[in-house]
């Protein structure tokens, strides 16, 4: 026995667009703007997603989000003239879509990353402490201050006489007019 009952064409598009349209309602949504990138830019990487909110913070505010979090770790970067593996130990479990170990955050097994925690108390206690006291222009000592681009800061050297000499009121025997009849030439 053959059924009678047939579903019309406009009737099966209808219902087809119906299924597609709550498929697409089900799956979480996201930012278009992160799915198509704009025409002659690179496709989105796998950092430009929201960053997960940072577990292990000892010494920055608690209440910063992982984009804070990061934003401040790019100008350390920059200061220091150093990557984040600087600081931050491979993770060799946790593989990135490079084929590279991503780096594990959290752990605190490299000494660097003390290192990096002490300076920063040593730094906002320096701002707190001395600058706010002295420094009306509110100019607060960086990472860069003293680092300069160099993970390791360059040690001050004194100019030498050379620059003295450019500098005339550093050396007052130049201040003088030259030699002649009520300036004899000094020996």
């Amino acid at each position: 026995m053959k059924s009678s009952f047939r579903i019309p064409p406009s009737a099966a598009a209808l219902l087809t667009a119906a299924a597609l349209a709550a498929a697409m309602a089900a799956q979480p949504t996201q930012d278009v703007s992160l799915q198509q990138p704009a025409s002659g830019s690179m496709p989105p990487k796998e950092h430009d997603q929201p960053r997960p909110d940072p577990i292990n913070l000892k010494v920055l505010p608690k209440n910063l989000t992982g984009d804070q979090v990061h934003e401040i770790m790019e100008g350390w970067e920059a200061a220091l003239g150093a990557d984040c593996s600087a600081c931050h130990k491979a993770d060799a479990n946790n593989i990135g879509p490079d084929g590279r170990p991503r780096l594990d955050f959290a752990d605190d097994s490299k000494q660097e990353k003390a290192i990096a925690r002490q300076m920063y108390i040593m730094m906002e206690e320096i701002n707190r402490n001395y600058i706010a006291k002295i420094d009306s222009s509110g100019a607060p000592v960086t990472c860069g201050t003293c680092h300069r681009g160099h993970l390791a800061p360059e040690p001050f050297t004194a100019p030498g006489r050379e620059h003295q000499r450019s500098h005339p009121l550093q050396n007052p025997i130049e201040t003088q007019s030259p030699p002649g009849e009520n300036n004899p030439p000094v020996n």
